[in-house]
């Protein structure tokens, strides 16, 4: 019942948010960045809301946890000081800067832009389009199977309230209500983190207690010639901290913040955000080892999944699992507002305005952009409804081939003068293709060592191909590197 209470209280919150960020959002630069109006503390939630969704509490934290026991730690300190603090300090001020420069909304157009390539933006909105569209369905099936499970509601009735209050306050609101609930949604994901580890290390027997049961119960349950490489251990780290740095829905947060003056502070806040959640999420997964003598199991197949919320159900009392339930609703409907956000964009801003109509109407633009932000939720539903083979392989290679499209291609344009268009399509083509090629040679298990070869590759591609093609327009590249 108290779980019921809070749903519908924090539902009918969001609905509200739409609509006041509907009464802001009058432009389609005021739909997709907010007007570049948006200050610290909402920016730094917005960033940290979008990276950490369900899958890190239900999913990462259990398995890994499980796999590594304490060293799933270094993850969390990889994605505090790399993927939240590093990423504003190095790209923020430059990405804020050169954007306003060039006159850009999205990955795609700074990419056209930056390297004066008019289908390079097709082919960076086609890349965001493939791959971000199924990771969105990916959230709405993991929150579908949450809610069926916990509150005894349908899969398929689960997944329709999900899709219809996340669509509402997207739809209405654009980025100003997106931002509005991210903070809202970010705190929840605070106060339930503390909350469960302070819980769960009660029940443990205070935390240094628990240090030692984690250590001794994982040399029980995981042999040393069982346990994963540091190798894989390295990758994630990797993956998870840098990745982030290439991806087109949480590059867009430093494209709105409101001066060059906020990021230092959004810096800051992140990192406080992302330690907090990283540490307690990953914390709580290695506390498997005190609570579990043996991985659960589904028709016989480790349950890696089942970890976490059986957990859960087991040790908390029903007025904090109801917190947690909003935990992770709140981390998912952040993250798939931003996923399905930037997925509209590739289409209503990056082919349509860009290239089929350039003089579409600012009011006929915002339309398109709500009515294809409905249309890609619909579709993530469908998605996530029927889980076609094919659609559930683009969900496991979406991080590793959008981060290695995108990442050393945006990072050289951020700082490096000479890098040509040449170059950049030969590292976008390397990173996609060594992605897939190495998902299936290592295989689904070692996914986040073809992910980082696929983001490391590139960064040695481009300079070797820039350098043997003739140089950028000297005229743009100074447009883009004013007052930088």
């Amino acid at each position: 019942m108290i779980a019921i209470i809070l749903l519908s209280v924090f539902l009918i919150g969001m609905i509200g948010i739409g609509i006041w960020g509907m009464k802001k959002t009058s432009s389609l630069n005021d739909f997709f960045l907010g007007g570049r109006s948006i200050g610290p503390w909402i920016s730094a939630f917005a960033y940290g809301t979008t990276y950490f969704s369900a899958v890190i509490f239900i999913g990462f934290a259990g398995k890994l946890g499980w796999g590594f026991g304490l060293d799933v730690l270094w993850i969390a300190a990889g994605n505090a000081l790399f993927g939240a603090l590093g990423a504003w300090l190095v790209l923020g001020r430059r990405t804020r800067r050169m954007t306003q420069n060039l006159d850009v909304m999205t990955m795609p157009e700074f990419l056209q832009e930056r390297y004066q390539g008019r289908y390079l933006k097709v082919f960076s909105a086609m890349i965001i389009f493939v791959f971000l569209l199924p990771y969105s369905a990916s959230v709405f099936k993991g929150l579908g199977h949450l809610f069926e499970a916990n509150f005894g509601i349908s899969y398929d009735v689960a997944l329709l309230v999900m899709i219809g209050i996340t669509g509402i306050y997207l739809v209405l609101g654009g980025y100003f209500a997106i931002t509005l609930t991210d903070f809202i949604q970010g705190m929840i994901m605070l106060l339930g983190c503390l909350a469960l580890v302070a819980v769960m290390v009660g029940k443990g027997g205070g935390f240094s207690e628990v240090i030692g049961k984690i250590t001794e119960g994982y040399a029980r349950h995981v042999p040393e010639g069982a346990r994963p490489s540091m190798l894989l251990l390295a990758s994630l780290v990797f993956m998870t901290s840098f990745g982030t740095w290439g991806l087109p829905q949480m590059v867009q947060k430093f494209y709105a913040v409101k001066n060059e003056q906020v990021i230092n502070k959004a810096a800051v806040a992140t990192l406080i955000f992302a330690a907090v959640i990283g540490f307690t999420a990953y914390f709580n997964g290695s506390m498997a080892h005190i609570f579990y003598q043996e991985i659960p199991r589904i028709g016989g197949a480790p349950a890696f999944d089942r970890i976490v919320p059986d957990m859960m159900t087991k040790q908390l009392p029903e007025g904090l699992m109801a917190l947690i339930l909003l935990l992770v609703l709140s981390a998912s409907m952040s993250t798939l507002s931003s996923l399905v956000l930037v997925s509209s964009s590739s289409v209503a801003i990056d082919l349509y305005k860009g290239h089929i109509n350039p003089e579409v109407s600012a009011d006929n633009s915002l339309m398109m952009m709500r009515f294809l932000s409905a249309l890609f939720i619909a579709v993530s539903y469908f998605i996530a409804r029927f889980e076609l083979a094919f659609i559930v392989t683009l969900m496991s290679l979406s991080w590793g081939a959008v981060a290695g499209a995108f990442m050393a291609p945006y990072l050289y344009g951020l700082y490096w003068r000479r890098t040509t268009r040449i170059g950049v399509v030969a590292g976008m083509v390397t990173g996609i293709t060594l992605d897939i090629v190495l998902f299936y040679v290592l295989g689904p298990a070692n996914s986040p060592i073809a992910s980082t070869a696929a983001m490391l590759a590139p960064f040695a591609v481009i300079p070797l191909v820039s350098l043997v093609t003739a140089p950028p327009d000297r005229e743009r590249v100074d447009k883009a590197f004013g007052g930088i």
